[in-house]
């Protein structure tokens, strides 16, 4: 690809707005791809503050700073205006301390890390109490991805870890995890499902949520309020349905989408694919609450209700 001159500006002005900038797909608070993953959580782990450039959302700087760099792929990572390289190279240097002087004064900068605020309920503490018994000489551990992906167990303190007091509970984060932790808040809850932690983080941008047939079924039967939003075909609608749900027509996308964003919103087709790429669609139009119905309608035949035809 031949950079044009005002590209060739727009994304010289891109690398230059930090003196560290990573171009990469997604965000810093959301990656969507494993290698902008992998460097987020490296330099997280070193610095406070730094610039993220989400290529997704333009395709002309995605395409354009690969001919800028003449390197192929994305993520790519600049450091004062000069490009140092992609996952692997960053993760070499990083090993071998290469980062770390290259950095300087960045890496650090803006002071220690901050204790984030966790708040435990007691459900979870007695849980976390009786678990401790197996772990003899090990404390809770909490960690948060860059993808907020959670991990929640009993292991050895290690070098940087932040010391957390969660209501007379130690929890031990380490510090790119902080920073992502800040208010969570974790509970233990026991339901038709099985019981299990449940997390709630303030920090977790908004994404589509899986939810099960007989969830779906509990939230029908409580009356609660939500919008139930079919996207299959009209023939399909014909064949099988469930009765509370809408077929999405143009009619039916139009009044959606000019409700209130917190709405929460239900999306099923027939195995759960189709619906899932329209509660995506509903999230990146600005949706917090958008939930995919796992197995679609052939699971809530099998599980919930025999009556409604397989097909």
């Amino acid at each position: 690809m031949n950079l044009s001159e005002p590209l060739k500006q727009r994304i010289e002005a891109l690398v230059r707005s930090d003196r560290v900038v990573l171009f990469m797909k997604g965000s810093r608070r959301f990656p969507q791809c494993g290698f902008s993953g992998a460097v987020v959580q490296i330099l997280d782990a070193v610095l406070p503050s730094y610039t993220t450039v989400n290529v997704l959302e333009d395709p002309e700087i995605r395409e354009g700073i690969k001919a800028y760099a003449s390197w192929p792929t994305i993520p790519q990572l600049y450091i004062d205006g000069e490009f140092v390289g992609g996952a692997d190279i960053i993760r070499e240097m990083r090993e071998s301390g290469e980062l770390a002087q290259k950095l300087g004064g960045a890496a650090g900068g803006g002071g220690e890390v901050k204790a984030p605020k966790i708040t435990i309920s007691e459900a979870a503490k007695r849980a976390f109490t009786e678990a401790a018994a197996e772990a003899p000489g090990e404390l809770l551990r909490f960690e948060v991805s860059p993808r907020f992906e959670y991990g929640l167990f009993f292991g050895p303190r290690a070098e940087g870890d932040i010391e957390v007091d969660a209501g007379g509970l130690t929890v031990l984060v380490d510090p790119a995890s902080a920073r992502r932790a800040d208010g969570v808040s974790i509970d233990f809850v026991d339901g038709p499902e099985g019981a299990g932690f449940r997390i709630e983080n303030p920090n977790e941008p908004p994404r589509v949520r899986q939810l099960s047939v007989r969830k779906l079924k509990e939230m029908l039967d409580a009356g609660e309020r939500f919008e139930f939003v079919d996207v299959r075909t009209d023939k399909e609608h014909a064949i099988a349905r469930i009765a509370q749900a809408k077929l999405l027509d143009q009619a039916e996308l139009e009044r959606l989408e000019a409700l209130p964003k917190d709405t929460p919103i239900v999306f099923h087709c027939h195995h759960g694919g189709r619906s899932r790429s329209a509660a995506e669609a509903f999230v990146g139009r600005g949706f917090s609450k958008v939930y995919n119905l796992e197995g679609g309608i052939d699971a809530w035949s099998v599980a919930v209700d025999p009556s409604v035809p397989r097909y």
